[in-house]
């Protein structure tokens, strides 16, 4: 079992920073993959980017690559995505997730364990 929680969500206005938090516990050996994903309002879910543990190699989708950034802690098992220069597109529920899968998978259903979201709000 694995387990994954996100933190640090909140309001902010636009041009404003984030930094959430990722902590991934439990049988982790096999993980491979932290992904960050975002789901707006009717909207589906977005993949925004990943890390892969073993190399701390980082992938971006389009729309936040240059504004977003991920990292890592090993030693506490937390994975961070920094959002610098927010806007209001931006606002959605923000999850971290985690893959067994190699690479870097964009596709929601290739993640295998989900935290419950923090909510990120950006004010015009």
């Amino acid at each position: 079992q694995v387990h994954v929680v996100e933190s640090g969500g909140g309001l902010v206005q636009a041009g404003g920073s984030l930094r959430l938090t990722c902590v991934v516990s439990g049988h982790t050996r096999s993980t491979y993959t932290t992904g960050w994903f975002r789901q707006a309002p009717g909207k589906e879910r977005e993949f925004v980017g990943a890390i892969i543990w073993n190399f701390g190699h980082t992938y971006y989708a389009d729309s936040v690559k240059g504004r977003f950034t991920i990292s890592r802690d090993n030693a506490n098992h937390t994975k961070y995505l920094q959002m610098n220069t927010l806007k209001p597109e931006d606002t959605a529920v923000y999850y971290c997730a985690t893959s067994t899968r190699p690479g870097a998978p964009a596709r929601a259903d290739e993640y295998d364990n989900w935290g419950q979201g923090t909510q990120v709000t950006v004010s015009s």
